[in-house]
């Protein structure tokens, strides 16, 4: 039975209130002008352990530790079970005692979305939804469009005209409306007068200032902590999170907190978040912490560009007493991803290699070192924007058929 109480939290103030409509966020706070997530509340009491349910599909599992009625039918695509990879040949590199990449490529779109779509669109369909619509960059419209048609659901995309071609042909090929906006708040504003007047259900926020996406959706994430802990029981001391709005930093945090509380761990790891803008870098260093709006000229981490960072974001950080770095130079985070696929074997999307350029201005700031045991969550698959990695990739020479000219080719490649 599911330890879902049927209330929400908010993130930033604590009001309660009941799950029937918690889109807009926390209303207490919408009075003072903030933008505050809700999330959904727990009973954990006389649960002693992560029990799995091995019937169940995908991350559905656990679905004891998620927001889902206990009589809905999950609406799954075999999302979650993703490998922890070794990075111990750029351990030394970036002065950790162990590195390990959370490789969340392998979900079924590609990216670590799936899982917040999963429970999301779940408990959507269990309500009675017709239509899921989202503001999107990409990796979460491509998951809500593939975990709608497996619901049945109509889906609508609203993204903006600079998204990648490669993102937007995903979103179709899933069968979901995508439109296109100039601008991020046109995005917003259109999804929130849709939700009002036709009763459509929000897979993202709509609010401007940012609070996050559907409370039941970023719970989902929760499942990477269990995974996580279940594949290496001894906890990591950092969990690395590329990070726009928080869904996954605070979800991942989130489910950390459940295995401190049934005592499967005994501390909870540094949470880090990782944007090449600055955001919860600047958030932090406010007293009080508070979210505030810094430069955002453009990044091909575009999937996590954004301005400011939210409560909920803010909020896994300071529980889990970690920290924000940022990365702005678009050249780092190519380079890294390169570094990334050539090193480890793993293609991710520039969003999620910035963790690499993250870790090693963590190292020289000193907040990490050779005693800590990291994890970078990979978010996302490179494919998903290969003209990203092509720009500076040389062209493939076209050679006559020989071993000189290819020995000529080879000896110019170097070691």
């Amino acid at each position: 039975m599911s330890a879902y109480t049927g209330r929400l939290a908010c993130v930033r103030c604590g009001t309660e209130s009941d799950d029937s409509a918690p889109w807009a966020g926390c209303l207490a706070c919408a009075v003072d002008g903030v933008s505050a997530n809700l999330l959904p509340r727990y009973d954990l009491a006389g649960r002693g352990d992560l029990a799995e349910l091995p019937n169940e599909p995908g991350i559905f599992r656990w679905r004891d530790l998620l927001p889902v009625p206990d009589d809905a039918a999950p609406v799954s695509l075999h999302e979650g079970g993703t490998p922890l990879l070794d990075g111990s040949v750029l351990a030394a590199e970036f002065g950790v005692g162990e590195l390990l990449f959370k490789d969340e490529t392998r979900n079924p779109t590609w990216s670590y979305k799936d899982r917040l779509a999963a429970v999301a669109i779940t408990v959507a369909r269990a309500r009675g939804a017709h239509t899921v619509a989202l503001a999107t960059s990409g990796n979460h419209g491509a998951a809500t469009a593939a975990y709608a048609a497996a619901a049945g659901l109509r889906c609508v995309v609203l993204t903006m005209a600079s998204v990648p071609r490669s993102m937007k042909t995903l979103m179709q090929s899933y069968g979901a409306t995508v439109v296109a906006f100039r601008t991020a708040p046109e995005r917003w504003q259109v999804l929130s007068e849709a939700v009002a007047k036709w009763g459509w259900t929000p897979l993202s926020g709509f609010r401007n200032p940012p609070l996050g996406s559907n409370p039941f959706g970023v719970d989902g994430y929760k499942t990477i902590a269990y995974e996580i802990i279940r594949d290496r029981p001894e906890p990591p001391t950092v969990v690395v999170v590329p990070t726009a709005y928080g869904d996954g930093l605070v979800g991942i945090q989130r489910g950390f907190a459940d295995l401190l509380a049934l005592g499967v761990i005994d501390r909870l790891p540094r949470m880090i978040a990782v944007d090449p803008f600055g955001a919860y870098r600047a958030a932090l260093a406010e007293q009080p912490v508070v979210p505030v709006t810094v430069p955002a000229p453009g990044t091909v981490a575009f999937s996590i560009g954004t301005p400011i960072a939210t409560f909920q974001g803010l909020r896994a950080l300071q529980d889990s007493g970690g920290t924000a770095v940022a990365v702005p130079d678009d050249a780092d985070i190519l380079a890294a991803q390169q570094h990334l696929a050539s090193t480890v074997g793993l293609y991710a999307e520039p969003t999620s290699a910035i963790c690499l350029p993250g870790l090693q201005a963590l190292a020289s700031q000193g907040q990490v070192s050779r005693s800590d045991r990291v994890v970078c969550i990979a978010t996302s698959s490179g494919l998903k924007d290969v003209d990203a990695t092509a720009s500076r990739l040389p062209a493939v020479p076209v050679i006559d058929a020989d071993l000189s000219a290819l020995n000529a080719v080879l000896e110019g490649a170097g070691p």
